[in-house]
């Protein structure tokens, strides 16, 4: 990996768009420098197995499911909403692997996705007029917490600690089993449809490791009997968030030697640690991190900083980007063309995705660039309702991805993965949020103010985010199976066609 005259201080050379301004800058000092000593949140082996594992995504050999919620809040920051997140992402790619037959590369949108870029730096609240709300890491909700605090940074560090760690906690204590999946979200599910659809493949998968008991291979779960993990027992689970805060991620991007197994394949080394060993820059705050629509200019900041770093990085691609500034975007990022290392992120809404998608993938294609292409079928697809909320439409959602499969299709391409903004966050009585209108649950707008949780952007809830999976899922069943219209996303949810 060439990276040149790269550091990872050399972003500050270039104008930074979305930049925070701390009125006291010594005190954002005192903080980088705290979190500059703090450990790493991840590894270098962690790191380079997902670059591994998106290569395979590249191939078609595995899916991606990059989820979460829009923006984290330290106060979601709790045992339930972690279990609950993590118990959708699991129940979620159960139900793609059950259709497709492929394995499912876990991303979620969690552990320090605390900061949102805005369209504007001032926001209206009733008559007054004050900064907009930038994430939990930089100031807070409420209108007379809006200065930036650097201290919110270091909360993000140890929210974002506490939130791994519990979630390789329940990793480790078989909360993944494939023994006990209805443990993952059944109790939630209130549509009976969505019920019966779950329980047909938790029966198929109990009748199958039957089957294999039977035969000899495998046993009652490990846990249960205090042994070691085992292959169903386990699942790769990977965190990202958006690479937004420069002055955080250069604290935590270290120099580590490259792991042993991947030295072979490094091309152009440039770095070594102090006993001569090849070396690279990693962002270890995240396995994932991605540049958003609006920080991707060639010449800004946070290019400059993503192209220096080893970690797999996303880049959001929307209607705005041109195909020849997307190549020379992967020129910058990417210059040895690596598989694993990119991932394009597209997101242009329902209405726009026919007349920008097509032309990207040829423009990536021409310059045989290696890229894992993904779908975002949430920010393009934003609405305001008559009651003033953001929301967003189900079948809106459901159309740009249909769309999506279909252009790759037609460009001789594949769909390698989705990008959504869901949560399994429940309230006290155990209901769902209610922030995204349609779905097997017949969301209506009027609805919307029975349960909307969201400080930023709307989230699928449990039941929409299972209809999103069971149609994905019977997409890639019925192209597995050869049956015919094979490039349509509807399925059958309950007896009836899902509709848009």
């Amino acid at each position: 990996m060439s990276n040149g005259d790269w550091s990872p201080q050399s972003w500050r050379e270039r104008p930074a768009a979305q930049d925070v301004v701390y009125p006291d800058k010594e005190h954002l000092s005192r903080v980088i420098s705290k979190v500059r000593n703090l450990p790493p949140l991840v590894t270098p082996s962690e790191i380079e197995r997902l670059r591994h594992q998106l290569a395979q995504v590249q191939r078609n050999e595995a899916f991606l499911l990059h989820a979460g919620d829009c923006a984290e809040s330290f106060d979601a920051c709790t045992h339930e909403n972690i279990s609950n997140k993590l118990g959708l992402i699991l129940s979620f790619s159960l139900i793609l692997i059950w259709g497709a037959r492929l394995p499912i590369v876990r991303i979620g949108r969690i552990a320090g996705q605390y900061a949102k870029p805005r369209s504007s730096p001032t926001e209206k609240i009733g008559d007054r007029e004050v900064p907009s709300f930038r994430g939990d890491n930089v100031n807070g909700l409420d209108p007379d917490d809006r200065t930036p605090n650097p201290d919110r940074l270091l909360s993000a560090y140890f929210h974002s600690t506490t939130t791994l760690n519990h979630i390789r906690g329940l990793l480790g204590s078989g909360f993944a089993s494939l023994h006990y999946p209805r443990d993952w979200s059944l109790a939630y599910v209130r549509s009976p449809a969505l019920r019966a659809e779950f329980e047909r493949i938790t029966d198929g998968l109990t009748d199958s490791l039957g089957f294999t008991r039977t035969i000899g291979y495998g046993s009652d779960s490990s846990y249960e009997q205090g042994g070691r993990k085992g292959a169903l027992d386990e699942v790769d689970f990977y965190t990202s968030h958006e690479g937004l805060m420069l002055d955080y991620e250069e604290a935590l991007t270290r120099k580590f030697a490259v792991p042993t197994s991947i030295v072979p394949s490094l091309k152009n080394v440039t770095e070594t640690t102090s006993s001569g060993k090849p070396a690279a820059y990693y962002n270890t705050s995240a396995h994932f991190l991605w540049i958003g629509d609006r920080t991707r200019q060639l010449n800004g900041a946070h290019v400059e900083y993503f192209r220096g770093i080893r970690n797999p990085i996303g880049v959001k691609v929307g209607p705005s980007m041109k195909p020849d500034e997307l190549v020379e975007l992967l020129d910058i990022v990417n210059p040895d063309k690596e598989s694993g290392r990119v991932t394009l992120i597209t997101r242009y809404g329902a209405s726009k995705i026919d007349l920008h998608l097509a032309s990207h993938i040829a423009a990536v294609q021409l310059a045989g660039h290696p890229v894992v292409w993904i779908c975002d079928p949430m920010h393009g697809n934003t609405l305001t309702s008559s009651s003033g909320l953001k929301t967003r439409n189900f079948g809106t959602i459901i159309s740009e991805l249909t769309s999506c499969i279909r252009i790759h299709s037609e460009c001789n391409s594949r769909l390698g993965g989705v990008s959504l903004e869901f949560t399994g966050e429940l309230n006290e009585e155990g209901f769902s949020v209610t922030e995204c209108v349609g779905g097997s649950m017949e969301l209506s707008e009027e609805e919307l103010g029975l349960r909307y949780q969201s400080f930023c952007d709307p989230r699928l809830n449990f039941e929409q985010s299972l209809d999103v999976a069971f149609l994905v899922s019977n997409y890639f069943k019925n192209q597995r199976l050869g049956l015919e219209h094979k490039d349509l996303l509807y399925a059958e949810l309950g007896g009836r066609l899902a509709t848009q």
